[in-house]
């Protein structure tokens, strides 16, 4: 007689193991503080890069406000000193640019219509044109009216033209407030900072502003320096052309065209050409070619290597940095984009270890090392020449 069997074990309840939920909890928790700290920079981002401004500047000032500082003045007075003297020359150097423009402007007002018939028989004798002087001026009521439609429209939005003038106003005052602070009250900011931090992290915190300073003044000094190239260039360009204002226009041209980025280069260039029309059109014309060709040997030869000797940034790689930071912010990144990233590279260099690199052919600099087979060779063609020098 066979014995029943055995009903089979029940399957073992499955329960969730106590950490998942906790898991599930801290996931959630960092996605939604992950969207919240974008959602903050995307507001912040204004201010962040306003606050960024100021630091580069009051870096920038922070040699000139310690050497005044070591005389006895306070930091205070020594940066309200430096912020006056930029003020005066500033003003003084646009004063004179803007009589200047006004003059010009005014000139080529009054002598519109000689100038239209050089430009027309110059166009006529270059391209073998027809053109005449009444054929072009009944072209004039059309774009006249097209310009009237234009200035209507910007007249109709002035709303909005003051409300972005206010904003630029009250940012600018903003970022000169910031800068005073920073550099003024230098000091106890950095001691509030080092008072966060063990004094081993105080001494690094301390070294990175250092390098971050020495940087800026080297970013101000290359600056400086192509501004000097670009201002001695123009000068003779001008000279050779003969036009009116040397000295102001090349001085225009050095400072604007390297302190003012991105748009610097055209600013600068427009004054020399307004001034070289209102005397001959070929003149401006020559003018023109001469500023774009310069443009193109500063940003691929003199800029790179001028930065690499103040930043000491491989010139390829500073050239990178400016792309990238106009890509990134803008203009202010092609101005922030230099002395940030020589003074990160600076600071990383200290923590990146190093090693040994074995010889390779892929890895030598210079000539290449000659092998033994080939010194053999050369050996026996200087034989050969020897001989046949002495049986000749």
């Amino acid at each position: 007689m066979t014995q029943p069997e055995d009903p089979p074990a029940p399957a073992p309840e499955r329960t969730m193991p106590p950490w998942l939920p906790k898991a599930f909890m801290l996931a959630a928790a960092i996605v939604l503080l992950f969207a919240g700290g974008l959602w903050l920079l995307d507001k912040l981002q204004g201010l962040l890069l306003l606050l960024l401004t100021s630091l580069f500047l009051a870096f920038a000032i922070e040699p000139a406000v310690n050497w005044l500082a070591a005389r006895g003045w306070r930091r205070g007075w020594a940066t309200g000193a430096m912020f006056l003297f930029i003020t005066v020359v500033a003003a003084v150097f646009f004063g004179v640019l803007g009589s200047l423009v006004v003059d010009q402007a005014t000139t080529l007002v009054n002598g519109f219509p000689e100038y239209a018939d050089r430009l027309i028989f110059w166009i006529n004798d270059t391209f073998d044109t027809r053109l005449s002087q009444e054929r072009l001026f009944s072209k004039l009521p059309t774009l006249t009216q097209e310009l009237s439609k234009h200035v209507s429209g910007l007249a109709g939005n002035v709303w909005g033209i003051g409300a972005t003038a206010l904003a630029v106003i009250f940012q600018g005052l903003g970022m000169l407030l910031f800068t005073f602070y920073l550099s003024a009250q230098g000091p106890q900011f950095r001691r509030a900072v080092c008072s966060l931090l063990p004094p081993h992290r105080q001494r690094q915190v301390l070294w990175a502003w250092e390098i971050a300073i020495q940087k800026t003044g080297g970013y101000i000094y290359s600056r400086a320096l192509l501004a000097l190239c670009s201002g001695i260039a123009h000068y003779f360009a001008l000279a050779i052309l003969d036009v009116p204002y040397v000295i102001t226009l090349a001085l225009w041209v050095g400072v604007v065209s390297q302190f003012i980025p991105t748009v610097g280069t055209y600013l600068a260039g427009g004054i020399p050409l307004l001034v070289a029309l209102g005397k001959n059109p070929t003149t401006a014309l020559w003018l023109l070619l001469f500023i774009l060709a310069y443009q193109q040997l500063e940003n691929y030869l003199l800029q790179p290597r001028i930065t690499a000797h103040t930043l000491d940034m491989h010139p390829a790689v500073a050239f990178g940095m400016v792309l990238a930071g106009t890509a990134i912010i803008g203009p202010v990144g092609a101005l922030l984009a230099l002395p940030l990233g020589a003074s990160l590279q600076a600071f990383l260099s200290a923590y990146i270890r190093r090693y040994d690199v074995e010889e390779h052919p892929l890895t030598t600099v210079g000539p290449p090392p000659v092998s033994g087979e080939e010194e053999d060779e050369e050996e026996n063609e200087g034989e050969g020449e020897g001989e046949g020098e002495k049986g000749g």
